[in-house]
């Protein structure tokens, strides 16, 4: 039994990235198990799941097509952003459709692994201990909220937007936003419609895209001038003024100005932050310096008393079943250094999935990072040649860049999405050449 674990794969994780993962090892006919935590796949989409990270206003804020996974299209009749209980429903058609069931274990959480002679050895929360040959980390990035250390100065009711569910938990009450992600503008603009007073709290300005451009979503707009390969200062023009023209000026809104280019930041997708900002329903605010009591201080000297505050302040990465150093993670960088965010540079047992921030969406790009991690294990298993020069480039120093982002842990994850989709298609050409 142990030597045939031993060339079985563990998949950590059963939400998009892991069910995108157990598909690729299926197709290349590599025996897997897919360990999840909850009782339920789906991951932060799953909205009844304890490990749920999406309220009930939560809709993709990248269309459709250029979110689905490769070879399994959203249904017809999904509207072009499908709501997260449209989304739990296609992961599990996904999973029935690949026939994914059967190799998922349920109430599987990892505790600990640790290197053992000839692979990995995972010792799960309830206590069983499972060898395998390889392991592939797909648990997310959105697990662990980020508290900033004053959130404990706030006397009153004090929310991570992960715990933020529905707009009734804000109904009537003095509600202070802290955080512009894209999370913090649509909690902002649901409590706008329902609270008594709305404050959002921004550290900086962002560039805000509307949903639509001319019936369009605004990223297939953005594909087809990629696609035609426009200069990036020639896209941030263009961007710019269709920007203008449907949103108008930000600081008419009360919005602060970007302190950045254009495609320098992850964009905001909203088409109703500034609508509600111009009509008062939001009060914009600069950052947070400090809270007394119930009371907020900001940045511009102004404050404010407040009921709720919900910090919509990210997560922080971990990985909390595994020693950091094993994911060849130094202490001065923001993630662990991997080829392409998934290949360890020396070691061909361990892989992370899904651990990008890309521009548009994600599911496609995690689909490729899958087929490839399948295509590399069984290759080096056949010994392919192939498999042998990817193993030689994995190697190399440096993880480039196509496009230069703001040097904050915000965008240590931020990928690019159609140079980095191009690069994983060549890889992959190349590893099926076996």
């Amino acid at each position: 039994m142990g030597a045939d674990r031993l060339d079985s794969v563990a998949v950590i994780g059963a939400g998009s990235s892991g069910l995108a993962a157990c598909a690729a090892l299926q197709r290349e006919g590599i025996s897997y198990e897919c360990l999840e935590r909850e009782a339920d796949l789906g991951g932060v989409w799953n909205y009844a799941s304890p490990g749920g990270r999406v309220y009930r206003s939560t809709h993709l804020i990248s269309s459709k097509s250029l979110t689905e996974f490769l070879d399994f299209s959203l249904p017809d009749d999904c509207p072009d952003f499908p709501s997260h209980a449209q989304v739990l429903e296609y992961f599990r058609a996904y999973a029935d459709a690949m026939g994914l069931h059967d190799h998922i274990r349920f109430g599987a959480g990892v505790r600990r692994m640790e290197r053992e002679a000839g692979g990995w050895l995972l010792e799960l929360e309830s206590g069983e201990r499972r060898s395998y040959g390889a392991v592939i980390i797909a648990n997310g990035h959105n697990r662990d909220p980020y508290w900033p250390a004053q959130s404990t100065e706030f006397a009153g009711e004090a929310l991570h937007s992960s715990q933020y569910k529905h707009p009734d938990q804000l109904r009537g009450k003095r509600v202070l936003v802290v955080g512009a992600g894209n999370s913090g503008c649509d909690i902002a603009v649901d409590s706008a419609r329902i609270a008594d007073s709305t404050t959002l709290s921004m550290r900086r300005g962002y560039h805000i895209l509307p949903k639509y451009f001319h019936g369009t979503p605004i990223d297939i707009c953005g594909e087809r001038v990629l696609r035609w390969r426009v200069p990036l200062g020639v896209r941030r023009l263009l961007a710019r003024v269709v920007t203008y023209f449907l949103l108008g000026r930000l600081r008419d809104a009360g919005l602060p100005e970007p302190d950045h280019k254009l495609f320098e930041s992850h964009p905001l997708i909203n088409s109703e932050l500034v609508y509600h900002a111009r009509h008062g329903d939001i009060d914009v605010r600069p950052d947070v310096t400090g809270f007394q009591d119930c009371r907020a201080q900001f940045a511009d000297g102004s404050e404010g008393d407040f009921d709720t505050v919900v910090f919509a302040t990210g997560y922080e990465l971990t990985f909390p079943f595994l020693d950091a150093n094993e994911l060849n993670w130094s202490d001065n960088e923001h993630k662990p250094g991997l080829y392409l965010n998934v290949f360890h540079p020396d070691n061909d047992d361990l892989y992370v999935l899904g651990m990008i921030q890309p521009d548009s969406g994600q599911w496609g790009l995690v689909d490729r990072q899958a087929r490839l991690v399948a295509k590399y294990l069984k290759g080096i298993r056949q010994g392919a040649e192939s498999a042998g020069r990817f193993q030689k480039k994995k190697r190399a120093p440096g993880n480039r860049r196509t496009t230069k982002y703001l040097a904050t842990p915000r965008h240590s994850l931020e990928v690019e999405h159609f140079s980095y989709r191009r690069r994983l298609d060549r890889e992959l050409r190349a590893l099926s050449k076996m």
